[in-house]
């Protein structure tokens, strides 16, 4: 027979938060063909309720954002095959640092070419041994895994809980280390913006407060905060009333809200020296794309009012499409995590038999989403988790919501109606 299209052929953005998603996803092998299905090449064009599009870039990128981009690649390569520290930096690189520095109120930042990468090596060269990191128990994997690769003592602390975090730092300072009782050399207490497990965004306030009162330094992922949320959309801190200074290191993406790829470190002129020293992310990783740097870089501009009011118009549609939808699947009668204003809308589905349940009545009525179980949640706190994005519609989310409704009364999720679902 004829060869099958490339793997990923049969995928693609299109407007309006849509994808293109292949029709039967049980007849895809792991190398991406077909196994006996009669419809092979088929598509089904479902509306995206998954990805990180928070802002909408990755819909209208090419009127908002190509111009620009697509003039870089007539000026710089796609790669310049070498770290930051050898001849990886550009000047559009240095540019770009500049940008995130003033835009999140830090006098210096740091880019990197991978989001999961900046929290996994900037860590450990933040921390090492003799040191505690003090780490929220519900933080991503990217910490985690740079937590462990520090060589430092960790603690945990219930999840967003501020009188938690306090309890394990008065211990910590009280007996410091163990068996020597000796102070420990730093503490630093990790937190994220918004859990993209949980739509929950930090109690940033009441965390900090303690941080700075026992004298910690505190470390903040924005990864899915920054861009969406806060009124000019600079992230937890605006979103909180938190001042920038009171958090000593702030770490991003540019995966969510800007539409590219990549993450940053912002802090004081010291600590990124440091990381320009000491990071391995920087020392040895590719750095960040030249093309990359131009999109992200267009899509702060926008974000912060280069490009008039379009910028505020996507942060304000963001809360508007996503309080509305939290709010409509409430009303429904889901168990829904979460807080308003935050884009992660995950819905509980408990039982594990529920979750490819979930998904293909989903996709059957063109909606494609995301389904989360263990180990990536507890055992039986299976979910699925919904993005909600500037890019979609009130038609588009009025639709969704109407075929969410059809599949919970199928497979019986409407918990907070009855306890059977």
């Amino acid at each position: 027979g004829a060869a099958p299209p490339p793997r990923g052929a049969r995928r693609g953005l299109l407007s309006r938060g849509r994808t293109r998603a292949d029709d039967d996803l049980s007849t895809i092998s792991l190398d991406g063909r077909r196994i006996g299905s009669p419809r092979a090449g088929a598509t089904k064009r479902c509306l995206n309720l998954g990805s990180y599009n928070y802002l909408g870039f990755a819909d209208d990128w090419l009127s908002t954002c190509g111009a620009p981009v697509l003039d870089a690649t007539t000026k710089w390569p796609v790669a310049t095959g070498a770290a930051r520290s050898g001849l990886g930096t550009t000047t559009l690189h240095r540019a770009l640092e500049a940008k995130v520095a003033a835009f999140v109120g830090k006098p210096d930042a740091v880019v990197f070419n991978m989001g999961y990468g900046t929290n996994s090596t900037t860590v450990p060269a933040l921390a090492g041994a003799g040191d505690l990191i003090v780490s929220d128990a519900l933080n991503h994997a990217s910490i985690v895994n740079g937590c462990r690769a520090s060589g430092a003592a960790i603690r945990s602390f219930a999840h967003n809980d501020a009188a938690a975090l306090e309890a394990v730092l008065r211990e910590a300072v009280a007996y410091g280390r163990p068996r020597t009782r000796r102070p420990w050399k730093k503490i630093m207490v990790m937190v994220e913006g918004i859990y993209s497990m949980e739509g929950e965004i930090c109690d940033l306030k009441a965390i900090a407060a303690v941080a700075k009162k026992y004298k910690a330094y505190l470390y903040l992922d924005e990864a899915h905060s920054i861009g969406a949320l806060g009124e000019t959309g600079r992230g937890a801190c605006e979103h909180c009333g938190v001042d920038p200074a009171d958090v000593d290191v702030l770490m991003g993406t540019f995966t969510k809200s800007f539409g590219g790829m990549g993450g940053y470190v912002a802090a004081s002129t010291d600590v990124v020296d440091h990381l320009r020293a000491t990071c391995p992310g920087i020392l040895t990783h590719d750095a960040m794309s030249p093309v990359m740097c131009a999109q992200v870089t267009r899509a702060l501009d926008i974000i912060d009012g280069a490009a008039g009011d379009l910028g505020r118009r996507k942060i304000d549609d963001l809360k508007a499409n996503s309080n509305y939808f939290r709010a409509e699947l409430v009303k429904a009668g889901f168990h829904v995590y979460g807080d308003y204003d935050s884009p992660i809308i995950p819905v509980l589905l408990y039982n594990p038999t529920k979750i490819a349940a979930f998904s293909r009545e989903c996709f059957k009525r063109e909606l494609a989403v995301v389904v989360v179980g263990f180990p990536a949640t507890g055992l039986v706190k299976s979910r699925a988790r919904f993005c909600v994005s500037a890019g979609h519609t009130r038609a588009d989310l009025e639709d969704a919501v109407a075929k969410i409704k059809e599949v919970a009364q199928l497979i019986k999720i409407r918990y907070a109606d009855s306890p059977f679902g």
